[in-house]
């Protein structure tokens, strides 16, 4: 029997020809994936919201809406309302009821454009909201930024803050193996503070009173704050001196031992020697019982002292000639000799010009003041520079008669240095016109008598 064609009647492909129904189903599947896709193409029909703010909280467009964790939605829009709030819009594809409210989140603090909007739904038995329907301030909260809080803290809170976390990070700079080593170890380190802080209070009184101690303790060191930062400064100090010296350091302990093994053999004898020496201080007490009141009155004598002593022995001997009391002590024998012979005619002459002195002690003002007008008295000048008029003393151009000055004639201008008309000096302070009080010219003990000057010889005038 032979094979019959493809596709003939009764062949193979008889079974395979395309019926109505087949073709029917193909549609209706197409259909149904043409409509999924424009379901999901084109949100869905989802609800459209308003969402007020009062600020966007770094929310974008396209940022996810959450319910529950799960995302149902995203922001459309972002604007603002005529108040200046946030307008956010968004659409979902669940319908809400009244009593939802939304809040801003951020998924992690170190992004930007990471927020996203997450909406707690109201119950489904209360009335649903209208589409496009607005949530109001009342049911909105807007995120506080870690900027924000910082920005409450005033710019030296917000330094000092920076510093710890810089510092906190140069501390475990290439120390991480180590922290984590110690991280190990947390555990047990609380561990073991519980069992420590248990053993503290099994004895409460031991406490209260470790504590009470510790207070006055704390106390007597916070009153000697300015010594206790002295001695801290002096041990740092000594410290970085032994430091650099650490060789002589090394050497000293090396030699260490055989000195303490010597200092044991001088202790044990030094006992028998305190022995002895104890006759000896039961006497002494009677005659030093006096001596701490002693010693009280003379500290303050050795606080004074000290400034004093700070630079004696620089004064006393200090490199170089002819500069500390040394080198003065030296040469005092050879002034000596050279003024045993140089001062005894040194207080004849004293003797001898004291009287000069007395009388030109009494005419001091007149000199300074002539001193001090010189410069007034030079104060005229012509091509030739500053010039000075000058006069004989007591050879005056006009007399005084009756408070009028009167010019007198040049053959009578030296009468005054005749027989019949003796030189006679000025008074002291008898250079310018006498003061109301009285004060000048004076003439007296001390000062020139009334026979060597006459005190009505002064210029006239007020």
């Amino acid at each position: 029997m032979s094979a019959k064609p493809l596709g003939e009647e009764g062949g193979p492909a008889a079974g395979r020809r395309t019926s109505p129904a087949r073709i029917a189903a193909i549609g209706a599947l197409a259909a149904i994936v043409i409509v999924l896709a424009f379901i999901l193409l084109s949100g869905g029909g989802g609800h459209k919201y308003t969402l007020i703010f009062q600020n966007a909280g770094q929310l974008v467009e396209d940022n996810q809406v959450l319910i529950g964790g799960s995302p149902v939605g995203t922001v459309e829009s972002i604007g603002l309302t005529e108040d200046n709030l946030a307008e956010i819009k968004v659409e979902v594809e669940q319908e809400l009821h009244e009593g939802t409210t939304a809040t801003i989140r951020a998924t992690s603090l170190s992004g930007v454009a990471n927020h996203y909007v997450s909406i707690s739904p109201g119950p489904n038995s209360n009335p649903a909201l209208g589409e496009g329907a607005e949530l109001g301030l009342s049911s909105t909260t807007t995120p506080v930024d870690i900027d924000q809080l910082f920005n409450t803290f005033p710019p030296p809170v917000r330094k000092g803050l920076r510093q710890f976390i810089e510092g906190n990070a140069e501390i475990y700079a290439g120390q991480g193996k180590a922290a984590n080593d110690a991280y190990k170890y947390f555990g047990t380190a609380l561990n073991r503070t519980s069992a420590f802080v248990g053993e503290l209070n099994r004895d409460e009184a031991l406490l209260a009173r470790f504590i009470a101690s510790s207070s006055r303790l704390t106390t007597a060191v916070a009153g000697r704050g300015e010594q206790l930062s002295d001695a801290i400064n002096h041990a740092s100090t000594a410290f970085g001196s032994i430091a650099s010296q650490n060789v002589a350091f090394n050497q000293s302990l090396e030699r260490l031992p055989p000195v303490l093994r010597q200092s044991n053999t001088t202790f044990v004898n030094l006992r028998a020697a305190l022995t002895d020496l104890e006759p000896l201080v039961n006497t002494a007490k009677p005659a030093t019982k006096n001596l701490a009141p002693f010693l009280a009155e003379l500290r303050p004598i050795f606080q004074k002292l000290v400034p004093f002593t700070r630079y004696l022995r620089e004064a006393a001997s200090r490199p170089g000639p002819g500069n500390d009391a040394i080198d003065l002590l030296r040469t005092l024998p050879a002034v000596q000799r050279q003024t045993s012979n140089a001062f005894p005619h040194a207080e004849a002459g004293v003797r001898a010009f004291q009287p000069n002195l007395n009388f030109i002690r009494a005419y001091t003002p007149d000199l300074f003041n002539a001193i001090g007008k010189i410069g007034q008295v030079t104060g005229f000048y012509d091509g030739n520079g500053h010039y000075a008029r000058t006069d004989i003393a007591m050879a005056n151009l006009f007399r005084n008669e009756g408070g009028t000055l009167k010019p007198i004639g040049k053959a009578e201008q030296m009468n005054v240095f005749g027989a019949s008309a003796p030189v006679r000096r000025p008074c002291p302070g008898g250079a310018t016109q006498s003061a109301p009080d009285g004060s000048n010219p004076f003439v007296g003990p001390g000062s020139v008598s009334s026979s060597e000057c006459n005190p009505g010889d002064a210029p006239p005038g007020p």
